[in-house]
């Protein structure tokens, strides 16, 4: 199979890795295999859990990250690997099928497995941990034999929008092929721990340094938000069915003296539902290494999801982003943010139009609050991307030391 190599290219929207990305991230003992990774999420997507995770792998051994497959418009390609460089370290996989195959999910998966088995051959890569964020990968990769599979499982994908029908069926299959179960967040290890004896939660974790520049009084105001009046409320994750579109507009309509910030990608959601008051403003997607920049200059940060089915096992990692920002942050009831960070008062909650306001407009006082900064950074200091990937790989030595 014909191998196309490409170098380290531009990162599209919030996708460039952060500085702290690129140093050692610990100094404990590490012996693991390399990692093949599927994934569901083009890697210069949104710089999130994957991203962070694998660039730390990729410190210590060799790291392939496969996308989903590329159709083309036409035959006139031969299935085929293009294998992008990234300067972080990581290889990033897509094989490239002609158009005859799309809808032909059997034979596509075949394809995709010769030439991923060719790669592998070619490269000598015979001893390795398989890591999966979703259980779809397992059509194109079950014939291969890894030495520790590991389900990181960070959302519940079978209630996303466009979620293939048979996701729950791998998604078992996968459960039986794991060694190990990793989740992204408390509520939905609830519910992955009964279906698998060695499950773990790793909740969203935060690279304080990153977004502590956002507490840097003398950082440069983005050009595009410069002009935008205060105060101003601030949102910033892909816009798509997971967030509240009727509260954002109830909320712009009710308090037309604020300023709404959105920023990221629009997916899977036509742009023409969302609300276009005046005082909203869509920035659109952002590099990973701008948005403290952003965070500098809002008044108030917020989670506005909406309650339903594809937002119940959520863990936004933008909640100790907003944190170690600086920035008072307000959520609708999502229970991974109600629980630490509701509990523990660092982050006020409200689900209706008229709470969500009352509790933005205490916010914009909180920032000023040295209890509440004191706490804020307690509690964060007790969690970090480094710490949850050092405790991850412990419990994968452990597994392959059983073994």
């Amino acid at each position: 199979m014909p191998l196309s190599t490409t170098a380290a290219a531009p990162a599209r929207a919030a996708a460039t890795a952060p500085a702290a990305d690129q140093a050692a991230p610990s100094q404990l003992p590490y012996s693991l295999p390399d990692l093949v990774c599927f994934a569901h999420l083009h890697w210069d997507f949104v710089w999130q859990r994957p991203q962070h995770l694998m660039t730390r792998f990729a410190q210590h051994s060799r790291v392939f990250y496969v996308e989903d497959a590329f159709y083309h418009a036409d035959d006139l390609v031969e299935p085929h690997l293009e294998v992008k460089e990234r300067q972080n370290g990581v290889q990033v996989l897509v094989v490239h099928l002609p158009a005859r195959l799309h809808g032909q999910d059997a034979a596509a998966d075949q394809a995709q497995y010769e030439v991923l088995q060719h790669f592998f051959t070619t490269i000598g890569l015979t001893s390795y941990v398989f890591w999966y964020y979703t259980p779809m990968a397992l059509n194109k990769s079950r014939l291969f034999r890894p030495v520790l599979t590991v389900y990181d499982c960070m959302d519940e994908l079978a209630q996303f929008k466009f979620a293939p029908p048979e996701l729950r069926e791998r998604e078992q299959e996968l459960f039986q092929k794991a060694d190990l179960v990793f989740t992204g967040g408390q509520r939905i290890y609830e519910a992955k721990r009964e279906q698998h004896a060695d499950a773990h939660a790793f909740p969203s974790s935060i690279d304080k340094a990153h977004f502590g520049q956002a507490r840097n009084a003398q950082l440069t105001e983005p050009a595009d938000q410069a002009s935008i009046a205060h105060p101003r409320i601030g949102f910033f994750g892909v816009v798509d069915e997971r967030l509240d579109i009727e509260l954002l507009g109830q909320l712009a309509t009710n308090h037309p003296q604020w300023q709404f910030v959105i920023i990221g990608p629009v997916v899977k959601i036509d742009p023409a539902t969302l609300p276009h008051n005046k005082n909203i403003h869509y920035l659109g997607g952002k590099n990973y290494q701008e948005l403290p920049a952003y965070l500098r200059g809002w008044d108030v940060a917020t989670l506005l999801f909406a309650r339903n089915e594809s937002t119940e096992f959520i863990s936004p990692t933008k909640t100790p982003e907003y944190l170690a920002a600086g920035r008072p942050v307000v959520s609708t009831s999502i229970r991974d943010v109600v629980r630490p960070y509701g509990e523990l008062n660092l982050v006020q909650i409200a689900d209706d139009p008229k709470d969500f306001g009352q509790a933005i407009a205490r916010a914009l006082e909180q920032g000023q609050d040295a209890d509440w900064r004191r706490r804020t950074d307690a509690y964060l200091a007790t969690i970090s991307w480094d710490l949850t990937w050092q405790n991850m790989v412990n419990l994968m030595q452990d597994r392959l030391n059983a073994k």
